[in-house]
């Protein structure tokens, strides 16, 4: 029996085959097309799936798709990055085109799934995994089960109120002094242009601290301050065994870890900091897409 994983991205859609061990059998990737609306899209979906139906005996599907979505009602809201998409039902739509059952996630939480299964948490009891992109997201994984919260949320500690000053950035959609606005990729790259006019994003910040320009080390220590006061409020309110790390900033975790280990050890109660377990990500790119393949059986 095998399942389907969609790992639905703004840019592409990438649709793997699994197998009951959790590995990639097939896959492929498309343009998603967003532009052209949902139905184009899960039209794509539903034609890819129903190919792989006349080969394999599939059990059912799982989509990683980004976020606001429910997961309850299988409806995806207005995510930023699938411009038109609004209240879309998604998994209905799939199901009716495909007549197999399907569940959908938000991809933080499906990439969540993945590392705490096969990936830097496997084996732990539980694993809380955070990845720090273009915005940053999370997931909680608990004996193997995905906690996804009432309305799916579960995780979702980029709205995170990090600095409580009035005067504190607010991004768009985000609580002013949110985590994902004062130390998510994008905000390390807006920081880098505003104090030294860097304008290739946060890729700039990190060359230049690691060419020892004290300005920029500076924009990361802020950035690495406010992620620790993060992982340290995680570490009090569910206490995971490990806490797994990903997304595009961790490409430069030699600047990145050791400082964010150290620093979030200054904020937990004493008990805790030798316990404290903090991994990059291991599965990279495919974290999505496996743990959309993995949602079916969770």
């Amino acid at each position: 029996m095998y399942t389907i994983g969609i790992d639905l991205g703004g840019t592409n859609l990438r649709i793997g085959l699994f197998n009951e061990k959790g590995e990639i059998i097939n896959e492929q990737s498309r343009p998603t097309e967003a532009e052209k609306g949902p139905e184009y899209t899960i039209t794509n979906m539903a034609e890819a799936i129903n190919d792989l139906k006349s080969n394999y005996d599939i059990k059912a599907v799982g989509i990683g798709s980004p976020g606001p979505l429910f997961p309850n009602t299988g409806i995806i809201i207005e995510p930023p990055n699938l411009p038109g998409w609004v209240n879309v039902p998604i998994v209905k739509m799939l199901e009716e085109k495909t007549g197999l059952p399907v569940k959908l996630e938000n991809d933080a939480n499906a990439a969540a799934l993945a590392e705490a299964t096969l990936g830097a948490g496997k084996g732990a009891s539980s694993v809380y995994f955070i990845t720090i992109s273009t915005g940053i997201g999370g997931g909680y994984v608990l004996n193997g089960q995905l906690i996804s919260g009432a309305q799916g949320n579960c995780g979702e500690i980029g709205n995170m109120i990090v600095n409580p000053s009035p005067d504190a950035y607010q991004g768009p959609g985000l609580n002013k002094g949110a985590l994902e606005g004062l130390a998510s990729g994008t905000a390390i790259g807006r920081i880098g242009k505003e104090r030294l006019n860097i304008t290739n994003g946060a890729q700039g910040v990190f060359q230049l601290a690691e060419q020892g320009n004290q300005q920029a080390q500076e924009i990361l220590d802020e950035a690495i301050n406010y992620l620790a006061i993060g992982l340290a409020n995680i570490i009090h309110t569910v206490n995971p065994e490990v806490i797994v790390i990903g997304g595009g900033v961790m490409k430069s975790k030699d600047l990145i870890l050791k400082p964010l280990i150290e620093k979030t050890r200054e904020y937990v109660y004493p008990s805790l900091k030798e316990s404290l377990v903090i991994k990059p990500a291991v599965l990279d790119q495919k974290a999505g897409l496996v743990g959309a393949g993995l949602l079916p059986t969770n």
